[in-house]
């Protein structure tokens, strides 16, 4: 007759052991993987795709193909450009040619016989101008040509002395700068010829090709978009009272709506300010409202696609005093 009591205090002392017993503390978000974005790096038309959304590929495989000629042209252009400022610099070290010294040489002969002819002709007018057998006026004009007759000769004497003394060290100087720059731009005409074919720069899987073919995407905007990595790491928002005890390193079961089981992972990254409402804008009961983004990565690789409602319990904490 004492049964029934007995397992009605059986009964309800199970069920009172499991009200006092605690879930986990837990957090929930999405699945996501490292993504590589893939920008154009100049606006021109699609000419090839070699990839699809969702197709797994290697390191360095090809994935698209923005069209040449004009990049082309100002490679050449620029490799032009260098050839001429190297070619400049050369000339300005090589200093002038023997033709051009002989030629100052000869020019500076021609203006002192000039010269000379000029000041006989004045020390011959002087007498006859003193005597008034001639003009004042043909006199000053004889001083004049005779004065500058001896300009002519200083100017021819400082051009040879130039180039006998060759190309000063700032103009060469002056020519590599150019030389260097000129060389510069072709290098950088070269890698933007070299980006019109995109590669993929890490092992991955396609997640989003934007653009089509024939599409021309402007400068900047993401050709492909790229999911890398060796696992995935799940994004959750830890709530306030969560947050001192969600460390990085620390042990976490990450459940993936869909599949059965967990992944064991641990916690990556979990930010100091928290998210949408500033923490000094909260006060008392209202900072439970609070959350901090976490990343909890999984420790082996799993294929798991991106986007997937996940949550995640942590290692509980230590029991305090007086708790049931």
């Amino acid at each position: 007759m004492n049964r029934k009591p007995r397992g009605a205090f059986a009964l309800l002392f199970a069920l009172s052991l499991a009200a006092c017993h605690k879930s986990p503390p837990q957090a929930l978000g999405t699945l996501e993987w490292d993504r590589i974005t893939l920008p154009s790096p100049v606006a021109e038309k699609i000419v090839r795709i070699d990839v699809r959304e969702g197709q797994q590929v290697a390191a360095g495989a090809p994935l698209l193909q923005l069209e040449l000629t004009r990049t082309e042209s100002q490679l050449a252009a620029a490799r032009a450009q260098a050839q001429q400022s190297r070619e400049a610099l050369a000339e300005l070290k090589a200093g002038p040619r023997s033709e051009q010294i002989a030629q100052a040489r000869a020019n500076l002969a021609a203006a002192q016989a000039s010269a000379r002819d000029a000041r006989a002709y004045y020390a011959r007018l002087q007498p006859l101008g003193r005597q008034k057998l001639v003009a004042a006026s043909d006199v000053d004009r004889a001083r004049a040509a005779a004065g500058s007759a001896d300009g002519q000769v200083r100017a021819a004497q400082a051009a040879l002395d130039e180039l006998l003394h060759g190309t000063r060290a700032e103009q060469i100087a002056q020519g590599q700068a150019a030389a260097a720059a000129a060389e510069a731009q072709a290098a950088v005409q070269s890698v933007t010829l070299e980006k019109l074919n995109v590669i993929a720069p890490r092992a991955g899987r396609i997640d989003s090709l934007p653009y089509k073919l024939g599409d021309q995407a402007p400068v900047g905007a993401a050709l492909a978009i790229m999911l890398v990595g060796d696992a995935p790491y799940a994004r959750v928002y830890v709530p306030e009272p969560m947050r001192a005890n969600v460390k990085p390193g620390q042990a976490a079961q990450v459940f993936v709506d869909g599949r059965e089981g967990a992944y064991a992972g641990h916690v990556r990254m979990v930010r100091s300010e928290p998210v949408f409402t500033p923490y000094y804008a909260l006060s008392g009961d209202d900072a439970e409202r609070l959350s901090y983004l976490a990343e909890i990565v999984l420790d082996k690789p799993a294929d798991l696609p991106a986007g997937v409602p996940v949550r995640v319990e942590f290692s509980s904490s230590p029991a305090k005093a007086g708790e049931d």
